[in-house]
């Protein structure tokens, strides 16, 4: 099933140029089932309640969920699930890094945890707050997804002043993995816009591709197009984070 612009203008004409330069295609081939590598995970959760919340020092709540096979971290008052790849470190402790090697907690024997942010470097120590609900990327059609799309080239576009055009070329059960690894790269885009070191390169994209043939989960950007590759079957770890595709943006503009 395909969708197009002129399509969905028929069916909602006051959809805004901007947004109809959106395209979303849908594939019907078969996706390979994907496999995620084993890691320390399982020892790191002997002291860690399942799913809960917590709150750094600085003030930063977040919600840890342990239950699946990677641990998933989210900030407060951000939509955007962090997939954290836990190493053993010195005296028994757990490090837990992002895909783009950034070491975002530490968690030592006994449970004792600290947070590192931007905001706090040196690490913030943490306190439990309370239980929380496990996280989990929302279930979408086509057709909602096609809305979502809609949504975050505007959002994208507002935040660089300019056209960004959305192009998701996906296979059916694709979406929710899909719509995700958007609003994480739109979410990039805006951070970087509001930075004075960084604007010069959020203003090198003109567009963002979303596919799940390939190898993924990656970023790769060339030429003003951020195409990002995704593996469904692996959730939210099936996509690149938003800090990952900050610094490949950067890297590429960077090295002209």
């Amino acid at each position: 099933m395909k969708l197009t612009e002129t399509d969905w203008a028929k069916k909602s004409p006051r959809v805004t140029a901007m947004a109809l330069a959106a395209v979303v295609t849908v594939g019907l081939s078969v996706a390979a089932p994907a496999v995620l590598p084993s890691d320390c995970h399982a020892q790191s959760r002997r002291n860690l309640p399942p799913s809960a919340r917590y709150v750094a020092g600085t003030g930063q709540g977040f919600v840890l969920d342990v239950t699946g096979s990677r641990p998933l971290l989210r900030f407060d008052r951000s939509t955007e699930i962090w997939v954290l790849r836990p190493a053993p470190a010195p005296r028994g402790d757990i490090v837990y890094r992002n895909d783009n090697g950034d070491q975002v907690l530490r968690v030592t024997a006994d449970g004792g945890m600290t947070l590192y942010t931007t905001t706090a470097p040196q690490g913030s120590p943490v306190s439990p707050s309370g239980e929380a609900a496990p996280l989990l990327a929302p279930a979408l059609t086509a057709v909602q997804l096609w809305n979502y799309i809609i949504r975050q080239s505007d959002r994208a576009s507002r935040a660089l002043g300019r056209l960004v055009v959305v192009d998701v070329d996906i296979q059916p059960g694709s979406e929710a993995v899909a719509a995700d690894a958007l609003s994480t790269a739109v979410d990039a885009i805006a951070r970087m816009a509001r930075s004075p070191a960084l604007r010069r390169e959020a203003d090198k994209i003109r567009r963002i591709e979303i596919v799940d043939q390939g190898r993924g989960p990656q970023a790769t950007f060339s030429r003003g197009v951020l195409r990002i590759v995704i593996m469904p079957r692996a959730g939210v770890a099936g996509r690149p984070s938003s800090a990952l595709i900050v610094r490949v943006v950067a890297d590429d503009v960077l090295s002209r």
